[in-house]
Parts: structure tokens; C-alpha cells; sequence
């Protein structure tokens, strides 16, 4: 669920300090490191 709400929010353009959450959310195991990779690569192609 909440990568969904996380790829949401990029793909809305909605990006500011995002960067930095997805680092917590995977440094506390919130999400995998598939779902870790794909959502910086989405927010690298958004900027």
C-alpha cells in the first residue's frame, strides 16, 4: 500500500523531499529493495 501511495505522489509530480522519505521507508524495511529501486528510478526520470 504504500508504495502505491509513494508512486502515486511521483507520478503526480509531487516530489519534494521524497527522496529522502524512500531512504527511511527502506532503511526501516517499510519497502522492498525492488519497490526501493524502481521508485528512485521514477523519481531520477521525474527531475
Amino acid at each position: 500500500m504504500l508504495y502505491n501511495v509513494l508512486k502515486r505522489l511521483i507520478e503526480r509530480g509531487q516530489t519534494a523531499g521524497l527522496r529522502e522519505k524512500l531512504d527511511v521507508f527502506y532503511a526501516v524495511g517499510s519497502i522492498t529493495e525492488t519497490q526501493y529501486t524502481e521508485l528512485t528510478g521514477l523519481l531520477t526520470a521525474e527531475a
